[in-house]
């Protein structure tokens, strides 16, 4: 089944003009166009939209984001380089994680206060 740029961008609440950005960024090599130039988008490039747009959200800047996708349209022979990315990815997201918990727990001593305060 394939989709439009609309549809694509309503499944991953992104408006065309992110998708359009994204693809004039070099991250969306892999679709295909119709002969009026409209973008198509099949199942597998629905799965790869997910890969970019989670490494997007857990801070991977877009040349790494392009990088990763060129990796991936050259095929097995990149799995070491995409392996590595991917590690260094989970570590950063790891770091990410450690500092919100630590934030929150900030945020909840301050809710306590707050609340006792409130209390007296």
């Amino acid at each position: 089944m394939n989709y439009t740029i609309g549809q694509v961008a309503k499944l991953n609440n992104l408006t065309i003009s992110q998708l359009r950005y994204y693809d004039k960024q070099g991250l969306l090599p892999f679709l295909k166009r119709t002969e009026s130039g409209d973008r198509i988008f099949d199942k597998d490039s629905l799965k790869l939209i997910e890969m970019i747009l989670c490494l997007k959200n857990t801070g991977m800047p877009i040349k790494k984001i392009k990088q990763f996708v060129d990796w991936t349209m050259r095929g097995e022979e990149t799995l070491n380089q995409r392996l590595d990315l991917m590690k260094q990815q989970e570590e950063n997201v790891l770091q990410q994680i450690k500092e919100t918990e630590e934030n929150l727990k900030k945020i909840q001593r301050k809710i306590a206060k707050y609340e006792f305060e409130i209390q007296k």
